[in-house]
């Protein structure tokens, strides 16, 4: 399903949650560093998003954190209860057929397409606890960043059935 589909699917739910969000559109981005420009006027806690395995249990995570955290994989692990040299980036092709998103669009809006709740979801506390007015993520494509209150992407998250595994990074 191409991203605009997806997209267009991402802006109904939040819209039957009663969520209001804003919106910036931009050429496709896939690293921090390229959404920068795009972005940096914006107030609030952008995101970086890394899609993860376990090698050995195969379990998957979505680990959303403040855009400019520098992840040290084997610190996160330890954090997690995985084995030292075992959470790795997961192959696009997963990434897909679970949250339905590719490169550089990976995002915890994606964790509506989770249904069967294969993926845990890691949030830097920051987002929540940083005393931010807005929090901006990519809406299921890499072409814009939608922002919404704290608040408000706790009951999206709710809506989704994900618990939020919540790290402080600092």
């Amino acid at each position: 399903m191409a991203s605009s589909e997806m997209r267009t699917k991402l802006e109904a739910v939040l819209q039957n949650l009663g969520i209001e969000t804003v919106c910036v559109e931009h050429p496709e981005v896939f690293t921090v560093e390229e959404m920068m420009p795009h972005v940096q006027h914006l107030s609030g806690a952008l995101s970086k998003n890394l899609f993860l395995k376990d090698k050995k249990k195969k379990s998957l995570w979505l680990v959303t954190v403040l855009h400019d955290r520098e992840i040290n994989l084997n610190e996160l692990a330890k954090k997690l209860g995985v084995s030292s040299g075992n959470l790795r980036f997961a192959d696009e092709a997963i990434m897909l057929e679970k949250l339905r998103v590719g490169q550089g669009c990976v995002t915890p809006f994606a964790l509506f397409c989770d249904e069967k709740k294969e993926v845990k979801f890691v949030l830097d506390s920051s987002f929540i606890d940083g005393g931010y007015e807005k929090i901006y993520f990519h809406p299921m494509t890499n072409a814009a960043t939608m922002g919404l209150t704290p608040d408000d992407f706790l009951k999206f998250i709710k809506k989704t059935g994900h618990e939020i595994v919540s790290i402080k990074f600092d």
